[in-house]
């Protein structure tokens, strides 16, 4: 009979580690404080893998390090991967889901398994806990449970400020100065797109300058992630440092002027992305905001096609936590102070939704491994799923949240004759960029093969 598991913290990483173990037979008992009545800053139910920042799971492209990742977990019968297809909503190549939506049918899938009961309470302190252990409880922990983990490592933990962006009504957008396009045409027309004049762009970022922010304490030193970094802070770099990030124009024309016409060629765009399946929201791309709540809608209503915006939900900004994982977890995420304590999601220093998810689903597999009595055996490093472990296990000087991109997986050295066939520097790095993608393919797929329990994966 296999121990029982407790894992503390219903989000991605949380619901897909009990889904993964209850598959394996596994008795699992998930703790989810939102459902007692508590909360955090940043949630606003109590169900299970509640997004809480962007609607967005990040791009679906088989040519892409998150495509690929999607790629493995999709073999690895990944809960979260199915739902999240079941209610996308459109979003170019991106995998973006209604919120909602996706939410209840996780929500539904946990309460309903056979092998996971969960408890409608938080828990601040594991050691009474019999069985193993998994803290997935993401960078909102509660103060109790985060000060017991401090006294376990025995050091502090790093942190950094994470934004979110308002999300606006789709009747309050004027589609006279909108217009819905992706990027050099490639999608299918998703996004809404709000252009801005030269003089429209430098008003807002001005405006953006001398808006109300929210203050933080003395004490607090503020560390913001890039990938979802305030956009204030993007302005503090520069004037036009939105224009060449997320404001880009690049691959935007406005059809609502002639291509001779210089309107055509907006010279920065606020791109807006669908937030539920109806269609009714829309989010502001790129703009996490640590503005207040009246100085928001005065700033975002500057933007042509926004003046009378009505916005669901203003942006916010808080605290986010994670640990030091290369220094204090062992090479199975678990604790080297206690090998039947494991951590998963954005505690172990991975940052983005999916991420956060196949961390979970890996720890899930290392317990399994463990309760079996078989050796350790890990996602190849050549892949995706193996690349994003190495990330965790690899100290570093200054260790900072990371998402799966092509810097983390393992390059691929080109024969002469490759070289000789690739004459374009673009022929290059693509050829370069498939090698590493189908080496890492083949790698998962030969891995699945070996593994015991190979018949719970899918057929490649």
């Amino acid at each position: 009979m296999t121990k029982p598991v407790h894992i503390i913290g219903g989000g991605l990483a949380g619901s897909e580690c009990a889904y993964q173990l209850a598959e394996f037979g596994f008795k699992v008992f998930l703790y989810e404080m939102r459902k007692s009545g508590l909360s955090t800053p940043a949630h606003k139910t109590n169900k299970c893998a509640e997004l809480v920042c962007s609607n967005s799971f990040g791009s679906l492209t088989d040519y892409s390090a998150p495509g690929q990742l999607k790629w493995e977990a999709e073999k690895l019968n990944s809960l979260i991967l199915e739902q999240a297809k079941l209610e996308h909503v459109p979003s170019g190549m991106a995998l973006g889901v209604d919120r909602e939506r996706f939410s209840k049918r996780v929500n539904d899938k946990i309460i309903g398994h056979t092998n996971i009961t969960v408890i409608e309470e938080p828990v601040t302190d594991w050691s009474k806990l019999e069985g193993y252990k998994v803290i997935a409880t993401g960078p909102l922990t509660h103060p109790e449970l985060a000060n017991n983990m401090a006294k376990h490592f025995g050091e502090d933990f790093l942190y950094f400020y994470d934004a979110i962006a308002p999300i606006i009504d789709t009747d309050s957008i004027d589609m006279d100065v909108c217009f819905k396009a992706d990027r050099y045409g490639a999608g299918t027309n998703d996004y809404i797109n709000c252009p801005m004049s030269k003089e429209e762009y430098f008003n807002f970022i001005e405006s953006i300058k001398n808006a109300g922010k929210m203050e933080f304490k003395d004490f607090e030193k503020v560390e913001y992630f890039d990938g979802c970094m305030p956009i204030e802070a993007i302005v503090e770099r520069g004037d036009q440092t939105l224009r060449f990030g997320p404001l880009s124009g690049k691959g935007l024309n406005n059809p609502h002027y002639a291509e001779d016409d210089f309107r055509n060629r907006p010279y920065a765009v606020l791109q807006l992305r669908q937030d539920n399946q109806e269609a009714t929201a829309y989010n502001l791309v790129g703009c996490q905001t640590k503005m207040t709540y009246p100085e928001q809608k005065r700033v975002f209503k500057m933007v042509p096609g926004l003046e009378k915006a009505e916005f669901l939900k203003l942006g916010s900004i808080h605290r986010n936590m994670f640990i030091n994982s290369p220094k204090v977890l062992n090479k199975d995420l678990s604790s080297k102070k206690d090998p039947q304590l494991y951590f998963a999601g954005q505690l172990t220093g991975v940052e983005g939704y999916f991420e956060s998810t196949c961390t979970g689903l890996m720890v899930a597999h290392f317990i399994n491994q463990k309760e079996n009595d078989l050796s350790f055996s890990p996602p190849p490093r050549e892949t995706a799923f193996g690349s994003l472990l190495h990330f965790l296990n690899t100290e570093r000087d200054n260790y900072q949240p990371m998402n799966i991109n092509f810097s983390l997986l393992p390059t691929q050295t080109l024969t002469s004759d490759e070289k000789k066939n690739l004459k374009k520097k673009q022929e290059y790095k693509r050829f370069k960029r498939d090698k590493v993608l189908q080496h890492s393919r083949d790698s998962l797929n030969k891995w699945l093969k070996d593994t015991p329990f190979k018949s719970y994966f899918l057929e490649s």
